[in-house]
């Protein structure tokens, strides 16, 4: 009876982490938007490990009783709140500091990220109204593909409600880091974890560019062999699909990637004492001219401190961002007039 009541007690209690920076001490509220899907139960397992979520708080249309009871049972800090159905989604995200959306409909095989852009939209419009309703002030960050779409629609709904930062709006790409690091490393014979190379642009086909020429340790590869690994850091999300064999598309290592970027954030919020904290994601840019673009970007206690700009690029990589922007660009048009036409039903 006491895990039950810990477990269904409402935790949106504390005051939200952003407007008040003397409150980072505290423990923080984190609530995962779609958490019993293939992405959303290993990622909410993930974060019950960390030990600066006080309140994990997780949302589903269904079946999330049962997986908060689960999670809770788990001896770290963390108390797990579930909330479902309709009316669940606002409570479940009530002073958050920090949203994770994985939800929305996954890729099956033959069907690309785009493909998506219809249900999972509104899946976005959703989050984006509740989030200004109740936590105006956290840090969202959206896993739902396709993210190049995705994050410009939910950055058009949160300036109809006059809640929008764009510094606390990320398109989380982690996985796509995750990957160049160890495809990278397989080839170099290295531990995945102490190599370092940004990936730029966006999150689908040949937007997603590893900038291999700033890669530590060096990539020395032949310019077949560059090529080759590029596409196949590129299109390692369809080889999982593929894979599957129509059971899913990445959950696990999406889940792990996600995880990564959440405990990045929350580093930021907290102030690092070792060293500044730095992750790629899509987010609202000026770097190049698509108006959302993934760099490198200090985070701090208020989202991104500073977005570092573009690597130095060698000539080829030069090319493929060129080649990059006009696809890009598309998308970014695509979801913007997606959320201004979604505004009237949703807003």
């Amino acid at each position: 009876m006491i895990i039950a009541s810990r477990l269904l007690t409402h935790v949106g209690k504390l005051p939200p982490m952003v407007q008040q920076l003397g409150c980072i001490n505290r423990g923080l509220k984190v609530s995962v938007v779609g958490s019993v899907g293939g992405i959303g139960q290993p990622l909410s397992l993930l974060l019950k490990l960390n030990p600066d979520i006080e309140k994990l708080s997780l949302y589903d249309i269904k079946n999330t009783t049962g997986v908060g009871v689960d999670l809770s049972h788990i001896n770290t800090r963390a108390s797990v709140c579930p909330f479902e159905g309709k009316d669940g989604l606002k409570k479940a995200m009530d002073k958050a500091d920090i949203v994770v959306v994985p939800a929305g409909l996954p890729r099956k095989p033959g069907m690309k990220r785009e493909d998506l852009v219809d249900v999972n939209a509104t899946v976005a419009c959703e989050v984006a109204v509740a989030a200004s309703e109740v936590c105006p002030g956290a840090m969202l960050a959206f896993i739902t593909n396709p993210i190049n779409v995705i994050v410009p629609i939910v950055a058009t709904i949160l300036k109809a409600k006059g809640t929008y930062d764009p510094n606390r709006l990320f398109g989380v790409t982690s996985l796509d880091v995750v990957r160049a690091q160890t495809f990278v490393a397989d080839i170099l014979n290295s531990n995945p974890q102490k190599v370092n190379i940004p990936v730029i642009g966006g999150h689908t086909g040949r937007t997603i560019l590893p900038i291999l020429s700033q890669c530590d340790p060096p990539f020395n590869g032949t310019v077949k062999e560059r090529e080759e690994l590029i596409k196949h850091i590129q299109n390692a999300g369809t080889e999982v699909v593929n894979a599957k064999d129509g059971l899913g598309s990445a959950t696990l290592s999406m889940a792990f990637a996600a995880s990564h970027f959440i405990n990045a954030l929350i580093r930021g919020i907290k102030g690092s004492k070792d060293q500044c904290v730095v992750e790629c994601a899509y987010v609202e840019s000026d770097v190049t001219e698509a108006q959302f673009f993934a760099t490198p970007l200090v985070l701090g206690p208020q989202g991104i401190e500073q977005n570092t700009g573009l690597p130095e690029l060698d000539d080829e990589e030069r090319k493929a961002l060129d080649f990059m922007l006009p696809i890009l660009k598309e998308s970014i048009e695509k979801g913007i007039k997606i959320g201004e036409d979604m505004m009237n039903s949703c807003v």
